[in-house]
């Protein structure tokens, strides 16, 4: 039902009268809402402490929040810097027309499912569900937070992204370091 409203908003857009548009966005922010309050009870925190785990996330991926920011090295793109091929993914999972994944609402519904995929992950191998590794599966993705974890030998790629996450004065640490270094930098960071 839900996608069928934004289809129908999306085709009489021009029609929308001024005084509707607030309705309209009261409907989407109550449902986001009931959305991450779901998340919070899957990742047992509350709705609260799911929030603020999101907004630093948001002030390390982008710093200002923006839907439209790119990071040109990566080709992240948008609020929570989603890779293109995970956009993707996740569009297709979700149904929403891979030509509008980058609009704000869709690369939220996105993130909630990625935040999904990744806390599942977390409660099944193991891991407990904090800042630390809520953001480092973002970051990493869930298969290389848990060879981090898992002290598993690190490929190539994993070693990549390791030095790339971490300060350029904690980059050029020993590869036998890097792991260790990598824990300890975002663990504080996040607190």
């Amino acid at each position: 039902m839900m996608k069928r409203l934004f289809i129908l908003l999306e085709k009489q857009k021009h029609k929308i009268r001024k005084f509707s548009m607030p309705l309209v966005m009261l409907f989407v922010s109550s449902t986001a809402q009931a959305s991450c309050s779901k998340l919070a009870k899957f990742a047992g925190m509350s709705q609260n402490s799911l929030e603020k785990i999101v907004n630093k996330l948001v002030k390390i991926e982008t710093t200002t929040g923006r839907y439209n920011a790119l990071n040109h090295r990566s080709n992240a793109y948008g609020r929570y810097q989603i890779m293109p091929s995970t956009a993707k993914f996740y569009a297709r999972k979700l149904k929403i027309p891979k030509h509008l994944w980058k609009r704000p609402y869709n690369q939220d519904k996105i993130f909630r499912a990625i935040m999904k995929d990744n806390i599942r992950s977390l409660k099944r191998n193991g891991f407990k569900v904090s800042a630390f590794s809520i953001y480092a599966t973002h970051q990493q993705g869930a298969g290389g937070f848990s060879a981090i974890m898992r002290n598993k030998p690190l490929s190539k790629k994993l070693e990549k992204n390791l030095r790339r996450n971490l300060p350029k004065n904690l980059s050029s640490v020993k590869k036998s370091q890097l792991r260790t270094t990598w824990i300890k930098y975002w663990k504080n960071r996040l607190g």
